[in-house]
């Protein structure tokens, strides 16, 4: 049986390569953008496949009316991908509390409020697949990202209980973690008030977002392909690393914390009650 999918921000980069590998394997896509003109392309090339849907994930209610009319009008949601989102730039003490809670918004709550409208129908099917698309920063972070990461790093906790939680009810969840992708993300890059003492930390990555942006070396469709190929598959994994960057920079992260965690073993183990 063809599967139905619920993509968010389905308009453009891994939403939009995601929907049209979806189509390809014959599946059905119910593509959510903000805006359902952005889609009207995808809709007419594959009119029995695709439908457009409002949604801004960050009204819960329309979160769960969404989730309620896919059900209703298809009778199931095999797949959700919690792809909506965006990116900032701003040292911490330059992020405002405005810019985090929204961020937070946007990659947290929402996919959150998304996730919960959803398991009730998944957990009575014992049957469904959850994609979080995270990022290489949901594994490690640096100097301008640090807003962003936290996002991300908040998003990656939650999927692993979640994981953990409904595994045996046959459902997956998959953590992705692109690195540096051609999906117009960076351009979408909103950006902290700037403090001078950070002008040589964050600097360079204020730079890299704008002259790097539709140079980076991961291509969207292959990344479509290769995260339909871990759904599939037996053992699929918990989190799903691509491209070459992200392989790199995640490993010699792991590295770095595994090393600092010999390093103070003895101190950290002397801290029981005699």
């Amino acid at each position: 049986m063809n599967k139905v999918w619920l993509i968010t921000g389905a308009n453009s980069g891994f939403g939009r390569a995601l929907t049209e590998a979806a189509v390809a394997a014959g599946d059905v896509v119910v593509a959510a953008a903000r805006r359902t003109e952005t889609l009207a392309d995808v809709v007419a090339t594959h009119p029995d496949q695709v439908e457009a849907v409002a949604l801004d994930v960050t009204d819960l209610a329309a979160v769960n009316a969404t989730v309620s009319s896919v059900i209703a009008r298809h009778g199931r949601l095999d797949v959700l991908v919690n792809n909506a989102g965006r990116s900032h730039v701003g040292a911490f003490e330059e992020t405002t509390d405005e810019e985090l809670r929204s961020l937070f918004d946007v990659h947290v709550f929402g996919p959150a409020a998304l996730v919960r409208a959803a398991l009730p129908h998944m957990r009575e099917r014992r049957s469904g697949a959850i994609v979080q698309m995270s990022s290489m920063g949901g594994q490690l972070s640096f100097a301008g990202f640090s807003a962003y990461s936290g996002t991300k790093f908040a998003l990656e906790g939650l999927s692993e209980g979640l994981a953990d939680e409904v595994g045996r009810l046959g459902i997956k969840v998959l953590i992705v973690e692109p690195g540096a992708f051609r999906t117009g993300l960076w351009g979408s890059t909103s950006r902290s008030g700037e403090i001078d003492d950070y002008t040589e930390s964050v600097g360079p990555t204020r730079r890299l977002v704008v002259d790097a942006d539709g140079t980076q070396a991961g291509d969207p469709a292959k990344a479509a392909a290769a995260i339909l190929t871990a759904l599939d598959a037996p053992d699929a994994p918990l989190r799903l690393a691509l491209g070459g960057d992200a392989v790199d920079a995640i490993g010699g992260h792991l590295d770095q914390v595994r090393a600092e965690l010999t390093a103070w073993e003895d101190h950290a183990r002397n801290t029981a009650f005699a």
